[in-house]
């Protein structure tokens, strides 16, 4: 569907809402994926300028998730904007999509509908060394490493000083302190982002009702690949979910399966497939940020080229450019 065509549904949705629609699609498609990151803030000042003041406005949002201190800034910028701010979520919006959703009034999500658990992986220089790979360095699961430490004290009956020690001694002699530091840090922030941006809300949550979420969003839910129904948002974990009308379900579905098209998300970037003769440059859309004024996509540029040594068929791929650009 063309960009007039999903313009439509964008209209549409607005106007069975009442509401300004933004929408923001990081691709998850294999080998051109992308992330919630920075750099997509001047892009939603872009479009939120345009808006200007407004009664209330609606992110459509699709994201595997990315870095955790962009939703913080996002929802503060979008409530620059608006009193009333609230995330469509059709389908996957995990992680750093499900932190963002926390700072919205509230989360109308689809029968698809999909949040996350908000407990990163962190990456530092002195995590331990990849052994596929000695120039990287492996992630290290905050919860993972809790978790570890409840199973010594409360399973393996690690209680006295000394033994605790022991149980610290062992899992710094395979983690840099440094790097087991750096977990801490992040567990702190998750839980402080999380709080206030829940703290947003134009109606206040009890205190009570705050640590209930964060507690289940970071501890409770034990996988971080966690897929959380709309059931479970509302009843369990006791976030503000809303269920879309049987006007506004198929035109959520319907915007989210032509962005899914537009960016070919169910098919993998496969270069040999791009490539023409034995050297061609190419780009590929992995991303968008929309309104009815304007489309931004986030583009992969670079160059494609035949390699048959050492072995028949190999193509060489060059990424010279990732960025936000402004197509209309």
């Amino acid at each position: 569907m063309a960009r007039k065509q999903r313009v439509e549904l964008i209209k549409k949705i607005s106007e069975l809402r009442g509401s300004a629609l933004l929408c923001y699609i990081t691709g998850d498609r294999e080998n051109v994926s992308t992330r919630i990151a920075p750099d997509v803030t001047k892009v939603f000042y872009r479009h939120l300028e345009m808006f200007g003041e407004c009664p209330q406005i609606d992110l459509f949002l699709y994201t595997r998730g990315g870095d955790v201190l962009t939703p913080w800034r996002l929802a503060h910028l979008i409530r620059e904007y608006t009193k009333r701010f609230v995330v469509l979520a059709p389908f996957r919006c995990y992680s750093a999509g499900t932190l963002l959703c926390l700072g919205a009034d509230e989360i109308v999500m689809g029968k698809m509908g999909e949040l996350g658990p908000i407990d990163p992986s962190v990456v530092n220089t002195f995590n331990p060394q990849d052994p596929n790979n000695p120039t990287a360095r492996l992630p290290v699961s905050i919860e993972d490493v809790y978790s570890y430490l409840a199973l010594a004290g409360e399973k393996a009956g690690v209680c006295s000083n000394d033994q605790q020690v022991k149980a610290f001694t062992l899992l710094v002699e395979q983690i840099h302190p440094l790097a087991l530091g750096n977990v801490h840090r992040n567990y702190m922030l998750i839980r402080s982002l999380a709080k206030k941006l829940l703290a947003m809300h134009q109606q206040p949550l009890r205190e009570g009702r705050i640590e209930h979420i964060v507690d289940n969003l970071t501890e409770k839910l034990y996988a971080h690949n966690h897929m959380i129904s709309r059931r479970e948002a509302a009843e369990e974990i006791n976030l503000s979910v809303v269920i879309p009308d049987s006007r506004l379900e198929p035109l959520m579905w319907s915007l989210y399966q032509d962005y899914s098209e537009e960016l070919a998300l169910n098919e993998p970037f496969n270069p040999a497939e791009q490539l023409h003769g034995d050297r061609c440059e190419f780009e590929v859309n992995s991303g968008f940020v929309e309104s009815i004024f304007g489309s931004d996509a986030f583009i992969f540029s670079g160059t494609l080229e035949r390699r048959d040594f050492p072995e028949s068929g190999h193509v060489k791929v060059s990424i010279t450019k990732q960025r936000w650009k402004t197509i209309s």
